[in-house]
C-alpha cells in the first residue's frame, strides 16, 4: 500500500480455507496453467454454454478443480512415527508449521497427493468418458439413462468420488463440515433402523440409492451450490483478483486514510470505510480484515487502541463484505438461485441490511474514540480529492455491473464484461498494468481462490440430497414448530420462539461450518420452519443468509476475528469478544425481517415511503443498541446503567416495527437522554472543572484538537507535554504516576499502552 510507515501483512487468510501451500517451481506453473485453462473454459460458458446442458458443465469443472485442491492443500495428516521412519525420504508426508512454511522452504504435494489428483481427475471424467466397461460406461447419455439403476461401476466411481469430496473439504475448511456430511451420510443409510415413530425416521435407502442420489441426480454433487460456484462465485473471484491487481484495492485503502485524516476517531473510521470499500470487490470476510488491518493497524496502534479492541474493530469491519454489495459473499449466489430470483434483487434487499451493519459499527467507532479518549494521528496523506480525480475510474467497474444488471444483463456477463473493463482502466496506472503475464496471473488466482468454495459446495451435495431423499428438512421444521408450540399458543409468540430457536441453531451450526455451508444447512433444514409460519420466502432466506455470516464474529470460532489476531499479535479469544461487540447490534436487525409484516420493508420490499420510514426506525434502533453496548450517548456523555438498560430495550422495540413499540422505543431514549443530561449539569454544578470524561463532550474534534480532561490538565501542568505531541496521558482512577515527561493511562477495558507505542 502507498501509505507511508505501513508493513505489508505476513499473514493471509480466506473465510473458508485454511492457508494453502506456497507451491513453486513447475509444479506451481502446472497449476496455475491449469487454473488458467479453466477460466478460459468458464468463459466459454457464459457466451458459448456447452452444448450437453448444464451438468455436462459441472462435470468437467469439477474435474479441472478438484485435482488441484490435492496439490494446493496439505493434507495435514501424520503417521506414526514408527512408520514414517520406515519409508523413504521421498515418501513420507511433509507436515510444516500450522502457519505454514517460510517463504525460502519447498513445499511440493507428495506422491499420496499426485495419486488423489489423478484418481479424482478419473472420477470425476468417468460420467462423460465415451468408453464402455461391460453395461457402465458409455458416455454422457448413457450415464444419465441408468439413472435409479446404476450399475456396479457406477457405484464404484460415485463412491470414490464421495470420499475424494469429503478428503478435499477437510483439507480446505477443516473437520467440522466433513463430520456433518458423514452424519448426513449415516442417517440416510442408516434412518431406516429408527423406530418409526420417531420423527426423523424414514423407510431407509440402501448403498446404491444413496449413491445414485449423490452422483446421477440434481440434487447431490453437481446441485445447485456447485453450478453457483462453476458460474457465479468463479467469476466474480477473478473479478476480485483483477481488481486487486489493476491497484483497486490501494487506492480504496488510500482513500479511506485520506479522508478521514484529521478527526480524533479518524484511525477506527478507516478501518470500518476501508473494509466496506475493498469488502465491495473481495467477498470475504477474513481477508478483508487481515488486507485492512496491514495497513490500518499501525495508524490504530498510534491513536491508542489496543490489539483487542483493534482486532475486533477490523474482524467486524471486514466481515460485513460478505454484506456488501455489489459483491456479496457466495452464499447470496445461492440464495439468488433458490429463490428463483436475479443477482440484483438480492443487492436490493441486502442495501439496508447493509447501512443499519456499518451504522452499528461507526457508532461503537465514535463512541470508544470519546470514552477512552483516543489521541488524534496525523498520517501523510495527501489529498482525498486529488485521489478520487487520479484513481476515482476504480469505481466505474463496480458500477457497470449494477447498471448492466439493471438493464436486464445476466450477473454472469456483467461481471465478465465488468472485468474487461477493469483490464482495459489497469493502464491509466503505470504500475498496475495487466500485461499478458499478469493477466494470466489473475485468471489463474481467481481460479485457485475459488477452490475451497468448490471443495465445499460439491460436498454440500451429501446434504442437500439425503435432506430431499429423506425428507428430513420438512420433519424438523415440524419438530421446530411444535417446539416453539409447546411453550405457547399466541401465533405470534410462537413465531418470536421460532425464530429465536432458528438464530439460535444457524449461530451454533456457523461455529462449525463455513458460511455457504452454514446457508445451505440452514436454508434446507430451518427455512421450511419458517416458510410454514408465513414468513416470505426472501425474509426467510436472507435471515438465514446473515446468521450465517455473523458467525464469522461468533466465539469461539470467529475466523475473521482469529485473522485480525494474527496482524495486530492481540489475544485471540479477547479479540472474538470485541469483535462481538462491535457487530452485537447486527444480531438483532435480522430478526425484524421475519418477526413483522414491516421487516419486509428493511429488504426494500414495499412502497418507497414505507421502506424509508423503515429504514429510518432501524437506524435509531441500531444506535439504540450501540449505546447499550458502548456506554456512552453521542452529543451527551457517559450512559450508566439504566441509561444503557433504556437504550437495550428502546432498540429490541424499535427493531420490531409495530406503531405502538416505536412509540415507546422512542419514549425509552427521550427518557434516557435526559437522566443523562440532568446527571451532567448536577456534576457540572458540583465540579465546575468537570470529571475526566464527561467536559466538552469530546466530540467537536474534526480539526484534530483532543479536549483535555483533569487528568491532561494536571499532565500538563506537571511538566509533562500535551497528548497531541504525541505522549501519553490521562489518569488511572485516583493514581497519578509521574515518570520524566510520561503519565501512564489505561481504560478500565483499554489494556495497555506503551510510550513506545505512542510515539
Amino acid at each position: 500500500m502507498a501509505t507511508p510507515g505501513v508493513a505489508d501483512a505476513a499473514v493471509t487468510f480466506d473465510d473458508e480455507e485454511r492457508p494453502a501451500r506456497r507451491l513453486t517451481g513447475p509444479v506451481d506453473h502446472g497449476v496455475a496453467a491449469v487454473a488458467f485453462a479453466v477460466a478460459l473454459l468458464v468463459l466459454w460458458q457464459v457466451f458459448r454454454p456447452l452444448s450437453q446442458g448444464s451438468q455436462f458443465y459441472l462435470i468437467v469443472f469439477l474435474a479441472g478443480v478438484l485435482p488441484l485442491v490435492f496439490l494446493a492443500y496439505r493434507s495435514g495428516l501424520r503417521l506414526p512415527d514408527r512408520l514414517t521412519s520406515r519409508l523413504p525420504a521421498r515418501l513420507a508426508p511433509r507436515v510444516p508449521d500450522p502457519d505454514g512454511p517460510s517463504p525460502s522452504r519447498r513445499d511440493l504435494p507428495t506422491v499420496a497427493d499426485w495419486l488423489l489428483a489423478g484418481l479424482a481427475l478419473v472420477v470425476c471424467l468417468y460420467p462423460v468418458v465415451p468408453l464402455t466397461f461391460g453395461n457402465a460406461g458409455g458416455g454422457y447419455d448413457a450415464f444419465l439413462d441408468r439413472q435409479g439403476l446404476l450399475a456396479p461401476v457406477d457405484v464404484v466411481m460415485g463412491a470414490l468420488l464421495l470420499v475424494l469430496l469429503v478428503e478435499a473439504c477437510r483439507r480446505t475448511t477443516g473437520w467440522i463440515l466433513p463430520v456433518v456430511c458423514l452424519v448426513f451420510l449415516g442417517y440416510g443409510y442408516y434412518g431406516g433402523l429408527l423406530p418409526q415413530t420417531w420423527a426423523v425416521a424414514h423407510a431407509g435407502l440402501d448403498f446404491g440409492q444413496i449413491v445414485d442420489a449423490f452422483y446421477n441426480s440434481a440434487s447431490g454433487f453437481y446441485g445447485t451450490p456447485l453450478d453457483v460456484a462453476a458460474t457465479y462465485i468463479v467469476l466474480f473471484t477473478i473479478y476480485g483478483a483483477v481488481l486487486d491487481l489493476s491497484g483497486a484495492g490501494r487506492f480504496f485503502v488510500d482513500l479511506s486514510v485520506a479522508a478521514f485524516r484529521r478527526s480524533r476517531s479518524a484511525a477506527g473510521r478507516t478501518a470500518v470505510a476501508s473494509g466496506f470499500l475493498l469488502g465491495t470487490v473481495s467477498g470475504s470476510g477474513t481477508a478483508t480484515a487481515v488486507s485492512v488491518g496491514a495497513v490500518t493497524w499501525p495508524i490504530l496502534r498510534r491513536a491508542g487502541y489496543p490489539a483487542e479492541h483493534a482486532g475486533g474493530m477490523l474482524a467486524a469491519a471486514g466481515v460485513g463484505a460478505i454484506l456488501s454489495p455489489p459483491t456479496l459473499g457466495a452464499a447470496a449466489f445461492i440464495v439468488a438461485e433458490y429463490l428463483e430470483v436475479s443477482y440484483l434483487t438480492v443487492l436490493g434487499w441486502a442495501v439496508i441490511p447493509t447501512v443499519l451493519y456499518y451504522l452499528g459499527i461507526l457508532l461503537a467507532v465514535e463512541i470508544d474514540a470519546r470514552r477512552f479518549k483516543v489521541r488524534p494521528v496525523e498520517v501523510a496523506a495527501g489529498s482525498a480529492w486529488r485521489l478520487l480525480a487520479r484513481f476515482g475510474y476504480h469505481f466505474s467497474s463496480l458500477v457497470v455491473i449494477v447498471v448492466l444488471l439493471a438493464v436486464g444483463v445476466s450477473a454472469t456477463r456483467a461481471v465478465v464484461y465488468a472485468t474487461g473493463l477493469a483490464v482495459v482502466l489497469s493502464f491509466l496506472d503505470r504500475r498496475s498494468w495487466l500485461t499478458p503475464r499478469r493477466l494470466f496471473a489473475a485468471l489463474a488466482a481467481g481460479v485457485r481462490g475459488v477452490l475451497p468454495v468448490v471443495a465445499v459446495c460439491a460436498a454440500a451435495g451429501i446434504i442437500t440430497a439425503t435432506t430431499t431423499k429423506t425428507g428430513l428438512g420438512a420433519q424438523f421444521a415440524s419438530l421446530l414448530v411444535r417446539g416453539a408450540q409447546a411453550l405457547a399458543d399466541n401465533p405470534t409468540v410462537v413465531l418470536a420462539l421460532t425464530v429465536v430457536f432458528a438464530a439460535i441453531a444457524l449461530s451454533l451450526l456457523g461455529l462449525a461450518v463455513p458460511v455457504t455451508a452454514s446457508f445451505i444447512i440452514g436454508w434446507v433444514i430451518i427455512g421450511p420452519a419458517l416458510l410454514a409460519l408465513g414468513v416470505p420466502a426472501p425474509a426467510a432466506a436472507m435471515f438465514v443468509f446473515y446468521y450465517s455470516v455473523l458467525s464469522e464474529v461468533t466465539p469461539p470460532t470467529a475466523l475473521a476475528a482469529v485473522g485480525a489476531a494474527a496482524i495486530t499479535g492481540g489475544r485471540t479469544v479477547p479479540t472474538m469478544w470485541q469483535a462481538l461487540k462491535y457487530a452485537l447490534p447486527a444480531f438483532l436487525a435480522p430478526i425484524a425481517f421475519v418477526l413483522t409484516g414491516p421487516g419486509e420493508y428493511l429488504l426494500g420490499r414495499g412502497a418507497p415511503l414505507e421502506v424509508l420510514w423503515a429504514g429510518l426506525v432501524g437506524c435509531l434502533g441500531v444506535a439504540a443498541l450501540a449505546v447499550a453496548t458502548g456506554g456512552w450517548l453521542l452529543g451527551v456523555g457517559p450512559a450508566r446503567r439504566f441509561e444503557r438498560v433504556l437504550a437495550a430495550l428502546a432498540g429490541l422495540l424499535l427493531l420490531y416495527l409495530h406503531p405502538v413499540s416505536i412509540a415507546v422505543g422512542v419514549a425509552l431514549i427521550a427518557i434516557a437522554v435526559l437522566t443523562a443530561l440532568a446527571r451532567r449539569r448536577r456534576t457540572a454544578k458540583a465540579d465546575p472543572a468537570g470529571p475526566a470524561g464527561t467536559t466538552s463532550e469530546e466530540s467537536a474534534d474534526q480539526g484534530g484538537t483532543d479536549p483535555a480532561g483533569p487528568a491532561d490538565r494536571d499532565s500538563t501542568a506537571g511538566g509533562g507535554e500535551p497528548a497531541a505531541e504525541g505522549k501519553v496521558t490521562g489518569s488511572r482512577g485516583q493514581e497519578s504516576g509521574s515518570r520524566g515527561q510520561e503519565s501512564g493511562s489505561r481504560g478500565q477495558e483499554f489494556g495497555s499502552s506503551s510510550g513506545e507505542e505512542a510515539k
